[in-house]
């Protein structure tokens, strides 16, 4: 199985992309910082892949660069959060 298999799936996948960015940012504006961050991990992961099959390169590295940040944020945030 190929990367170009799910080409089919682009443009869906795009559509989304743009409802967790929407989320992520009603998540930021609200003061939820796990759940934005949550909501923009695959937010990139998904422009990602897009970029793979584009040949995008700078906004596969920059996504990249985010999904890292995005990882550890999260867990961070879920290492040194207290107990409930």
């Amino acid at each position: 199985m190929t990367l170009m298999t799910f080409a089919a799936y682009e443009q869906p996948l795009k559509w989304i992309a743009f409802g967790l960015g929407l989320a992520s940012t009603v998540s930021i504006v609200q003061g939820w910082q796990l759940a934005a961050m949550c909501l923009s991990l695959p937010f990139c992961l998904i422009w990602i892949y897009c970029a793979w099959l584009r040949r995008e390169p700078q906004l596969k590295y920059i996504n990249i660069l985010f999904a890292g940040l995005y990882v550890y944020g999260i867990v961070r945030y879920l290492w040194l959060s207290p107990p409930a």
